[in-house]
């Protein structure tokens, strides 16, 4: 069988997804990304799981291994994409690391930046399938993003393109972990709330939780975190001019709590022509959108 190998490197698990050249997951396997850890010979052990991983994939799908196989990552890919080119402070070993030679693999290995690629998977098989217009946030710990445009998925000069957690809503507030002060990610990420409450909370779904309770504090600060959203949502529209903006990450699956009041919002910061407002939609493919996205940059990188 003809199938594709699909992998998503994250900081504690890896997505190995096996798809057919039209998109459909065939099969997949959850391995841990045992980060830190070196086998003998060098190799990082996320590289020894998804070796052991493939047998496995390749006995279900009949024996033959993957004609191509692609990789998604954190940090900046080189511009050649063949390895991470930029990852400080963790995942000891993946940067520079060569993915078609640590695979012995046949065929060149493209690597992607991970949100770069969930990107490429929700145009592939997702919210936007089909879209040449697209904007993605992922909303979590901090906030990312990437960008296609006009049908080319934009990297920049070194792979920072696309980075939008670190567009500043607040020249005053405090820095994200780019340095750009006050970023959205800062405003509404999961690592800010502690902060944001003077303690109260802890996690997004609590302070969540609370404010559908009726808690005045825990609605206020995601009333001001959705607003400062929407305010950051309405300067990328006008920067980048999407179709559709597409909204994945833990705070996502919120559903209307998010979505309800920052399409509210828009309309009243949205530039509008014509009357034309931007799609808005959440993300289709959950955490497996790096794997399809990793798998389609093997077809079609939209470079």
């Amino acid at each position: 069988m003809n199938w594709i190998l699909g992998i998503d490197l994250g900081g504690t698990d890896i997505k190995c997804g096996a798809f057919s050249p039209a998109g459909q997951l065939l099969a997949r396997r959850l391995v841990s990304t045992r980060d830190g850890e070196t086998m003998e010979g060098g190799h990082p052990a996320f590289v020894e799981e998804v070796r052991r991983a493939l047998p496995s994939l390749a006995k279900e799908l009949g024996g033959m291994p993957p004609r191509r196989a692609g990789v998604a990552a954190p940090g900046l890919a080189a511009r050649d994409g063949t390895h991470i080119a930029f990852m400080p402070g963790r995942l000891r070993g993946l940067e520079k690391l060569n993915w078609q030679q640590a695979l012995d693999h046949p065929e060149p290995v493209p690597v992607l930046n991970d949100a770069h690629a969930a990107l490429l998977g929700e145009v592939w098989q997702g919210a936007a399938r089909g879209r040449r217009d697209v904007v993605l946030l992922t909303l979590g710990t901090g906030v990312g993003g990437a960008i296609v445009s006009d049908g080319r998925l934009l990297k920049g000069h070194l792979g920072r393109a696309g980075h939008l957690g670190h567009l500043t809503v607040d020249h005053h507030g405090p820095p994200t972990v780019a340095g750009t002060p006050g970023g959205i990610e800062v405003a509404i990420g999961n690592a800010t709330v502690g902060t944001r409450t003077g303690g109260k909370f802890a996690m997004t779904r609590d302070l969540a939780a609370a404010a559908l309770a009726g808690d005045a504090l825990a609605r206020a600060v995601w009333d001001e975190s959705v607003h400062a959203l929407a305010a950051h949502l309405a300067g990328v529209i006008c920067a980048l001019d999407p179709e559709i903006i597409v909204i994945g990450g833990g705070i996502a699956e919120l559903d209307d709590f998010l979505f309800a009041p920052l399409r509210a919002h828009l309309d009243t910061m949205e530039w509008r022509p014509n009357g034309h407002r931007v799609e808005l939609q959440r993300a289709a493919l959950g955490n497996w959108a790096g794997a399809y996205g990793a798998a389609f940059n093997t077809l079609s990188p939209l470079h």
